[in-house]
């Protein structure tokens, strides 16, 4: 009896598509278990780093949301601008993506936390004084939102010229065409990308730490600094940090699935 050529690929296809990185992860969380379970000290130590650095997962995640929503009102704005036949409104907004792309992160994060928020407390008299949280919640989505804009320009301008004049031909203006008809078809096509730059921020978000706030990696440097155990401390930080990236991946690859049913 012989296998159909169809049913070998279909079998070929799902064997492909199994998430073997999920149980090679599982796998090297199983040898780590058996690790702690034969070592008491080792187990004491992660016990206590992991209670000590978990109170900076929240802060870590309302960064990386916060900041992401930020970013993704910033990067559909000025990606419209940049789509502006009005040379001032078009070259304002290349100045701000070029100058945000071309300043690495963690110097905007900085200069956020230290330069902007003692400006806006000093010009206003001290009636405004924004915390460090806002000021890295600002700054990674100020960064980001030049990244997205581009996100948001490429993924616009994919689509086909005739459907914004077919939306005219409606009585649409711009903005209801926009809002109505394109957006809806561009955000089907760049929520890959999307996806990638919010992960890629809740990595960055790290670096708010250089502000002092208590998220992830800062507790984690706090309780190395007195235990002085920095292989239990950095794996810690490593390993909350890498079940957020999965947990965020899987979050992304099925909203993508879902958005390509709705597609098809």
């Amino acid at each position: 009896m012989t296998v159909s050529a169809p049913k070998i690929n279909t079998q070929k296809q799902a064997l492909r598509d199994f998430p073997w990185w999920i149980a090679i992860l599982a796998g090297a969380g199983a040898i780590f278990l058996v690790y702690l379970a034969l070592n008491p000290e080792a187990r004491e130590y992660y016990a206590s780093a992991f209670a000590f650095v978990w109170p900076g997962v929240a802060v870590t995640l309302q960064v990386t949301f916060l900041a992401y929503t930020l970013a993704l009102i910033i990067g559909l704005v000025v990606g419209l601008l940049r789509l502006s036949k009005n040379p001032v409104i078009f070259n304002l907004a290349t100045v701000y993506v070029e100058v945000m792309r071309g300043l690495p992160m963690l110097v905007i994060v900085l200069y956020a936390g230290y330069v902007v928020r003692p400006m806006i407390r000093d010009l206003t008299g001290g009636a405004l004084d924004p915390s460090m949280m806002a000021g890295a919640v600002v700054g990674l989505g100020i960064g980001y939102g030049a990244f997205l804009s581009e996100v948001f320009r490429s993924g616009i301008q994919s689509i086909n010229k005739g459907q914004m004049e077919a939306a005219k031909s409606l009585g649409m203006n711009y903005f209801q065409a926009m809002r109505l008809v394109i957006l809806p078809q561009a955000i089907r096509i760049i929520l890959p990308p999307l996806g990638n730059d919010l992960i890629a921020l809740l990595k960055d978000s790290a670096l708010v730490a250089v502000l002092a706030l208590p998220d992830t990696l800062q507790l984690g440097r706090l309780w190395i600094s007195r235990t002085f155990r920095a292989l239990e401390g950095y794996n810690t930080v490593a390993i909350y940090y890498l079940g957020m990236t999965v947990m965020l991946s899987v979050l992304v690859s099925v909203i993508e699935r879902r958005a390509r049913q709705g597609r098809q």
